[in-house]
């Protein structure tokens, strides 16, 4: 009899699961309804992550696609021009929402900066002149940080001043989709506040890698948490006893720094790829991406041997997390290498 493979999962670090602590967590929290009033738990972590993120306030929600569109939605007035690099989880995840819900009109950055990341002249160029009124009016700059369609690279503090320089002497919002920031700052060993000086709001996700079952934040002023918090009650956010799910992104914020292991699994799975001849990038944090000549055929081969992967960018897409050890790597690699 022939027995499969143990599955290893590096679809994407969203897979990880609530340990034990973190359901004890969640099963003692102090909850009360979120909606008819604030629940202690969920405005804990609200104030925690605000300050943890350099914001004067922020807004749990249940997940980085709905902080997105809450920040667009407030920042954007109907047929407003936003600009967002290319492969930008708010162009090509977020099913349109931008547009169909936010009302922006959306034009694409290359990443001529490094990856991830417009050049300060390349954005400086994009947003060009105000025209006439019948021209397009561009408000908004969305960045990125990590970028995940960039293998998870990271933009450091001065490049990212120097696009908030450009951005705000030309009048622009800026909105920084920080899903995976937590990983940039481990990445660069700053504080994630370092990351999001200058920015109008910040969101980041407690469900990456971090083990929390649902949930993200929004953050910016008091002023915009105010009209965010109407804004995720008009998307359906509003949920009743959320300090069960808060308790465990509270969990989640104590591991942040557990994240560096992570990375360094990343850059032994890049190796090895590479060993095997697998061309891959060079790491910042803990995505993988693998050039290969048919991407649907390389996905069937990996699932065939029990590793189960994702196509990203062109690519085949390897995302290590706390929830695969670096027992695991080699086997993977072991697997690469036999083929079974």
């Amino acid at each position: 009899m022939t027995f499969a493979p143990a599955p290893l999962d590096f679809r994407s670090d969203t897979v990880t699961r609530p340990d034990e602590t973190m359901r004890a967590a969640m099963a003692s929290a102090e909850v009360a309804d979120n909606v008819l009033e604030h629940d202690p738990t969920v405005a804990a972590l609200e104030e925690r992550a605000a300050h943890v993120l350099g914001m004067p306030a922020a807004l749990w929600v249940p997940s980085g696609t709905m902080a997105n569109l809450i920040a667009l939605s407030l920042h954007l007035r109907r047929g407003d021009r936003f600009l967002a690099t290319r492969g930008a989880h708010v162009l090509v995840n977020e099913l349109g929402s931008a547009s169909w819900l936010a009302g922006g009109m959306p034009d694409i950055l290359e990443h001529d900066g490094g990856p991830g990341r417009p050049s300060p002249d390349a954005l400086a160029a994009a947003i060009g002149q105000p025209g006439p009124y019948f021209t397009l009016r561009t408000s908004l700059l969305c960045l990125e940080n990590t970028h995940n369609a960039a293998g998870g690279a990271v933009t450091p503090p001065d490049e990212h001043a120097q696009l908030l320089s450009v951005a705000k002497e030309a009048g622009l919002t800026v909105h920084l989709d920080g899903a995976r920031l937590w990983q940039a700052a481990v990445a660069l060993e700053v504080p994630p506040a370092a990351l999001t000086v200058g920015v109008d709001t910040v969101s980041a996700c407690f469900s990456k890698g971090l083990g929390a079952p649902v949930g993200s934040v929004i953050a910016g002023s008091a002023a915009f948490v105010e009209q965010a918090r109407r804004m995720r009650q008009m998307l359906g956010g509003g949920v009743r006893q959320g300090g069960v799910l808060a308790a465990a992104c509270l969990v989640a914020l104590d591991r942040v720094p557990e994240l560096a292991e992570s990375h360094e699994n990343a850059r032994r799975l890049a190796e090895g790829l590479r060993e095997h001849g697998w061309p891959t990038n060079e790491p910042d944090t803990n995505i993988v991406l693998a050039e290969v000549p048919d991407v649907p055929t390389a996905l069937a081969w990996l699932d065939s041997l029990g590793i189960r992967t994702g196509p990203m960018a062109g690519k085949v897409r390897f995302v290590t997390h706390r929830d695969l050890s670096a027992t695991d790597i080699e086997e993977a690699l072991r697997r690469l290498k036999t083929g079974v």
